[in-house]
């Protein structure tokens, strides 16, 4: 499975099924691209798969014209290169025996202080710490992918459904303790528990697409236009 999140809003952007090859590199990249804010280049950290340079130079490049080396010959041929605000590192692990024995990280695009200086603004360092977090709760709440069970999936098209399903739970319904806002007042709350000092909050509303917190019968009734649309005849 491929998925991308937003750490700061824990908003999962991406999941999808494939192999690791330069192909679904390539896609999950392409769906990233299409959630972002138009001229939005976000710092991306992944595991050390060299595919991910690959599609992220392909999405987030252009061309340029090098500067010329000597006085006379002919003009350097253009060529595609990253954009100025485009940072990207990879968090490398070595394993020995399936334990992990080694972790280096490796900047590929930009510099090991500008990728520092945007994380130090969180408090974080270089690391794939929250999607990592994220197989917890994909294996506790999908069940094709648990371990030791009896309802594993046995084609794509089921897993990518319930992947669909478990997105929007987790985006709208799933409120997050890490991201919920202090209330200015606490509130009583029914019976003798303690007053209520924080307010629930998901990552839709941390993200501001949604300024509730969703229930399942919601979500199952909401009407979305049909995709893809129909042929115009």
């Amino acid at each position: 499975m491929w998925t991308a999140i937003d750490p700061e809003s824990k908003l999962l952007l991406v999941m999808d099924v494939g192999t690791r090859t330069l192909a679904m590199a390539q896609r999950v990249v392409h769906q990233v691209l299409r959630v972002l804010a138009p001229g939005c280049i976000p710092l991306f950290l992944t595991d050390g798969l060299k595919d991910y340079g690959t599609a992220l130079l392909s999405h987030f490049g252009d061309w340029r014209q090098p500067e010329r080396r000597q006085a006379k010959g002919p003009m350097p041929k253009p060529r595609w290169m990253p954009q100025s605000g485009l940072l990207y590192a990879q968090v490398v692990k070595s394993y020995r025996r399936r334990r992990i024995v080694d972790v280096k990280h490796r900047v590929v695009f930009g510099t090991l202080a500008a990728v520092e200086q945007v994380l130090a603004a969180c408090g974080w360092k270089i690391n794939t710490a929250f999607v990592e977090r994220l197989n917890l709760d994909i294996r506790q709440r999908i069940a094709a992918v648990g371990r030791r069970v009896n309802t594993l999936c046995k084609g794509e098209d089921g897993l990518q459904q319930q992947l669909a399903v478990f997105q929007t739970y987790h985006n709208f319904v799933l409120p997050h303790a890490s991201i919920r806002p202090l209330l200015p007042q606490p509130e009583s709350t029914n019976g003798s528990g303690s007053a209520r000092q924080w307010r629930p909050c998901t990552p839709a509303m941390a993200a501001g697409l949604t300024d509730h917190v969703w229930t399942l019968r919601e979500v199952l009734l909401f009407r979305v236009p049909p995709w893809p649309p129909p042929a115009q005849v």
